[in-house]
């Protein structure tokens, strides 16, 4: 199989049913910003050391399948390519970790900036492309079907992006930089 294709050399690509769309569809830009976020994670996992590297691993997977459904425009598409489903139980892992991972932290007296180490710059750039990400898939849900359940994953992930910087802060000795406002 070869990577390349040509088919999509005039603008435009297909979709997982076989349906071909303008690159710059609204269905392309939330599921290409779902894989960027997911490249990210990558770099994220090689950074973070082995103690986050599987519930990192879960998150790609979860992402690879969320790009999936994004990537198909009807149940029965994602039934025939056999998409998983996302769970409230993905969620819930979510929710879990940032618990375990908070037990850990001092609580937050202000706003922070983002840096002092690689690894938490890279959750930092995790989230924010998270939060692209959700912006992207929720355009695309004003105008086509999508899962809400996907929306609330990347509104929780952002989240865990969130408290796995701070986490890796500690981790490496960087104390939270808060935010003060220039004057």
């Amino acid at each position: 199989m070869k990577i390349y294709t040509r088919t999509g050399d005039k603008g435009d690509t297909g979709l997982l049913g076989g349906v071909r769309v303008s690159k710059d569809d609204p269905r392309i830009e939330a599921y290409g910003t779902v894989d960027e976020l997911n490249s990210h994670a990558g770099m994220l996992r090689d950074l973070a050391g082995p103690s986050h590297a599987e519930p990192l691993l879960t998150i790609q997977r979860t992402l690879f399948t969320i790009g999936s459904h994004l990537a198909s425009r009807s149940a029965e598409e994602r039934e025939r390519f056999k998409v998983p489903a996302i769970a409230e139980a993905d969620i819930a892992a979510l929710e879990q970790g940032m618990d375990a991972m908070d037990r850990e932290l001092e609580p937050m007296r202000s706003f922070i900036l983002p840096g002092g180490h690689p690894a938490v710059s890279q959750a930092h750039i995790c989230r924010t492309v998270c939060r692209r990400a959700e912006r992207r898939v929720v355009q695309l849900a004003a105008g086509a079907a999508v899962d809400p359940v996907i929306v609330r994953y990347l509104n929780r992930l952002s989240d865990y992006f969130f408290v796995l910087a701070r986490l890796l802060g500690k981790a490496h000795g960087v104390p939270d930089t808060p935010w003060h406002p220039h004057r």
